[in-house]
């Protein structure tokens, strides 16, 4: 391999669901996520996050399983954890600090989608001293 050579960015993500309809309600309607386009006949939905496509399908290969652990970047953790919980969603992990830096404190928090799959949430908010 050519030391020239490196992968430049993340294109796309998928997702695998049982239920297209209710990932695709939670994605859009819950995360805030834009609805790029559907393919119904092939159970697939597409979504635009921050540049990146995420992909959901619910019609997986075996050879394939979907098996994502995705940290979705957050202005405001505490907002974020606010607005989806008001959806609905039961947080496994509330926000908590997981490391400090000089520069940083990440915080994180997790939960699950409509589907079963583990979220995190994460956040480089300021130093708390």
């Amino acid at each position: 391999m050519s030391n020239e050579f490196k992968l430049e960015s993340i294109g796309q993500i998928h997702i695998g669901v049982k239920d297209i309809q209710r990932a695709i309600e939670f994605y859009r309607d819950v995360l805030g996520l834009t609805l790029q386009f559907e393919v119904p006949d092939q159970k697939m939905a597409f979504f635009d996050c921050g540049g990146i496509r995420l992909y959901l399908s619910a019609d997986q290969l075996e050879d394939f399983p979907s098996n994502p652990l995705i940290y979705y970047q957050v202005a405001d953790i505490n907002e974020a954890f606010k607005a989806i919980s008001g959806a609905g969603v039961k947080f496994e992990r509330e926000p908590h600090i997981v490391h400090k830096t000089p520069e940083y404190d990440l915080w994180m928090a997790g939960f699950r989608d409509s589907e079963g799959n583990f979220i995190h949430l994460m956040n480089e908010a300021p130093p708390s001293g």
